[in-house]
Formats: structure tokens, C-alpha cells, sequence
């Protein structure tokens, strides 16, 4: 239900287009609005003109009511956003990392961009954003309600709440359960919005307000739901453990999620760089859709069904390691003739037609292979000059499918990330189980879908 008000914006909808969105009935529908009202995350958004009978209430999302924060992992840069419940960007961070350096230098590095950032928004105020990401997809259309779910299993934490309807607000337990927390603590709230000094005892939190819970509907400042982390694969997204990530086999088995997650006292979930983004892009997106990220690696996104597609071992969309040169250079992960090595090294040489048509070829394999509606390209490289790129990559497919760049630019993958945290709330999850957050305490906590 909250999917419905947040795609449909500052004009909201009324508790019949609710009921029809959801198929609940109308008793069911006044309840679970009654909740969301009194939790801060809707209100009141005035009367429609009456077709007959009385004018209905319109109810809206509250953008402010709650936030998240995205977190952008590159091999040599970190991004860091705020953004509200609609996704719109709050206040925005970038800083050199050296992803190579180590566990604990770039977790030091992490942990003080998100302080700096919360405090940044704090001083500038973190207004209600009327709207989330925007742009228009080739081939894509707008949805309401709709977007990506799980394909190994239902919607992050949807379960039916105590007053039967599915999704219920009732599934948070304790006094401080709420929309968003999951657990008894509750969501914390964002340092430098209102709130006072952290009092919540977790290692280096982020601090809650001076109440004991904090989060909508509390008086206190806004929630934040929690940290998403996009960062170069491979890795276990259920666990949120990195695996060998090309050319930095040191990061092989560190638990990132629980590391920061400890240090930052906040909900953290990890996902794939390619991942997170097309998790971001997929409610503007076709039903079936490639994201083809090229920056200082290359990977995919895939989104089949209006599912994102993660794989078994959470491990697909590792675009960059199919093989398209038999016998050719070898790659860092062990292979010969990987598409990444050869693409990097048409970059490296200055060849972009060559870098193109290659990225066209790995296209190419992915459309006849899956059957997909869309190819959207990303990454620092194709979005430093997208032209040769998109042409390339179209006369390869020739006509096949219709080939753009991703609307967002160069905060696709940060703004996924973020989108990370908020879609399970909005049931949008697209990941396979609730184990992909972790709570201050080590537990699971994830956001009841309503």
C-alpha cells in the first residue's frame, strides 16, 4: 500500500484506488491507512471533486517522514547519498577511497562520510522532496504499485500483520516496532535532523533522538531506516559477504555488512554495484531489462519478469566473465578471454569503437540468451562519452531490442543502493530472503512490506 501512495506522488490516492491497487477491502484498507497516519509516514491530501456522494479523502506518502542512505563502493571512489521515502537525493558526498588498501582503512573512510553526511543534510534541513529519481527509460513505462519482487521467495519481511491484512503494520513487535524497524529498537534516527546525542549504546552509532525509539509518528526526528551498500561483485548478498573481487582477492570472506553494521549501529544491507542500480532503475524500466555497467570493471543487472534476477548463489550478472575470445589474455579472475580484460584494454588503448562493439557482443549474448526488452548502459566510462557506446552497442544488436543510457547518470548505482533499504518497505524487496539486513544487535531486521 505504501508502493501505491508513493507512486502516486503530491496528488495521492483515494482509499478506493487503494483497495483496487491491492485487492483488500475497503474495512481492511482503513485500518492499515489509519496506521500509516498515525505512524507519520501518510496524510491527508485533501477531497477529490465528488462524481456523486461525498468527496473522498486523498491520502499522501510523507517523503520526510523517514530516510535512507546509498552507498556507493567503487574501486576508487566512494558516493555517498541521503534520500528520502520517494527516493529524492537529500544532500550527496564523494571522496577518493583506495579500495585495495584494506578491511579497516576503508571502513574508517566509510564510516566518516556517513557521519559527514547526516550532519550536512542536518545543517542544510532535510525538506520533504516531492518526488523520487527521475527520467525517463527507453522502453519503460510507470507503474504504479509495481517493481521488482524476489524471485527466490516472498517480499522482504511481508507478512500478515495483526489485523489480518497481508503486510500489516503489525508485523513489528516491541514498543518501538514501527514501519521500517523490524525489531524492538526501532529505526534510528538521523543525527543533525532534531535529534540529540546518540544515548542507544551501539559501537560508533549513528545515536537516536532523546526519546527511547525515534523514527515516524514519535515527535522525534525522521527515521533512518538504514544503510545500502552497492559494491563490486562477486559476493554473498544473503550474508552480505564479499567474495574475490577482481584484483583484490584480500576482500575474499569479509563480512561487510556486519562490519559496518556494528560500527554504524544501523540496519545494513549489501548488495552488487549492477545489482543495487538496476533495482533502482526497474520501476521505470521494461518488465525485462540488462543494465551494462562500465567503469573501472564490467558487470550487469538483470531484471527478467519485473524481478531482479540474483541467481542461486546471488551470483549472476558477473557480465564481465563471459568468455567471447577462446584462448585469449587472461583475466584476473583465473580466465582467458573474458570480456572485461578485453574491454578495459580497448579502454586503456583509447579504442573505444573496439570497447563498444565488444560490450555490443556480451549484449548481444545476453538478449538471444534471456530475451530481454531493453539494454541500458552506466558506468564512468560509457557515461563519459555515451554516443560511441550506444551506437556501438546498437549496430551489433541491429534492432533487436531498443539501447540507452540509464536516466540517472552517474548516480545510478547510488541511488539503487539507497533504494536498497526503502524497496522492501514499499514491497519492491527483490531479494530472496529477510537475511539480507542485519539489525544494531546482529539479527535480522527488515521492514514489514505494507
Amino acid at each position: 500500500m505504501l508502493g501505491l501512495l508513493r507512486d502516486a506522488g503530491a496528488e495521492g490516492a483515494s482509499r478506493a484506488e487503494l483497495a483496487a491497487g491491492t485487492g483488500l477491502t475497503p474495512q481492511a484498507v482503513s485500518k492499515i491507512t489509519a496506521r500509516l497516519r498515525a505512524a507519520g509516514l501518510a496524510a491527508d491530501a485533501g477531497r477529490r471533486a465528488s462524481t456523486g456522494g461525498k468527496p473522498p479523502v486523498v491520502l499522501r506518502l510523507v517523503p520526510g517522514a523517514a530516510h535512507a542512505v546509498g552507498l556507493h563502493l567503487d574501486r576508487d571512489s566512494l558516493t555517498a547519498t541521503l534520500v528520502d521515502l520517494t527516493g529524492a537525493g537529500i544532500a550527496t558526498r564523494t571522496a577518493p577511497l583506495a579500495f585495495g588498501a584494506g578491511a579497516e582503512a576503508v571502513l574508517e573512510v566509510v564510516t566518516g562520510e556517513v557521519r559527514a553526511l547526516l550532519v550536512e543534510a542536518g545543517a542544510a534541513g532535510a525538506g520533504a522532496g516531492a518526488g523520487g529519481a527521475s527520467g525517463a527509460v527507453p522502453g519503460g513505462a510507470s507503474r504504479a504499485g509495481s517493481g521488482p519482487g524476489s524471485e527466490g521467495g516472498p517480499d522482504l519481511g511481508a507478512g500478515p500483520g495483526s489485523d489480518g491484512a497481508p503486510g500489516g503494520l503489525g508485523a513489528a513487535s516491541g514498543p518501538c516496532g514501527g514501519p521500517g524497524s523490524g525489531t524492538a529498537s526501532g529505526p534510528a534516527a538521523v543525527p543533525g535532523l532534531g535529534a540529540g546525542p546518540g544515548s542507544d549504546g551501539a559501537p560508533g552509532g549513528l545515536g537516536a533522538t532523546s526519546g527511547p525509539c525515534g523514527g515516524p509518528g514519535s515527535g522525534t526526528a525522521p527515521a533512518l531506516l538504514g544503510i545500502g551498500v552497492a559494491v563490486p561483485g562477486p559476493l554473498d548478498h544473503r550474508a552480505g559477504v564479499l567474495r574475490k573481487v577482481t584484483g583484490f582477492p584480500q576482500w575474499d570472506g569479509f563480512p561487510l555488512r556486519d562490519a559496518l553494521a556494528e560500527r554504524l549501529g544501523v540496519p545494513v544491507v549489501v548488495d552488487k554495484d549492477t545489482n543495487a542500480a538496476a533495482l533502482g532503475l526497474a520501476p521505470r524500466a521494461a518488465d525485462s531489462f540488462a543494465y551494462l555497467h562500465l567503469g573501472t570493471g564490467l558487470g550487469a543487472g538483470l531484471v527478467l519478469g519485473r524481478n531482479l534476477h540474483r541467481g542461486a548463489r546471488t551470483d549472476a550478472g558477473e557480465f564481465g566473465h563471459q568468455v567471447i575470445q577462446v584462448d585469449g589474455p587472461p583475466c584476473p579472475c583465473g580466465g582467458h578471454g573474458c570480456a572485461e580484460v578485453l574491454c578495459l584494454a580497448a579502454v586503456a588503448a583509447g579504442d573505444t569503437a573496439r570497447a563498444a562493439r565488444l560490450l555490443g557482443i556480451g549484449a548481444a549474448n545476453l538478449v538471444r540468451l534471456l530475451d530481454i526488452d531493453l539494454v541500458l548502459l552506466g558506468g564512468r566510462t560509457v557515461l563519459a562519452d555515451p554516443g560511441p557506446y550506444v551506437a556501438g552497442v546498437r549496430a551489433v544488436l541491429a534492432g533487436a531490442v531498443p539501447v540507452g543510457v540509464t536516466p540517472s547518470g552517474d548516480r545510478t548505482v547510488v541511488e539503487g543502493a539507497a533504494e536498497l533499504v526503502l524497496a522492501p518497505l514499499f514491497g519492491r524487496a527483490g531479494a530472496p530472503g529477510a537475511t539480507a539486513f542485519t539489525s544494531r544487535d546482529g539479527g535480522p531486521s527488515v521492514p514489514p512490506s505494507v
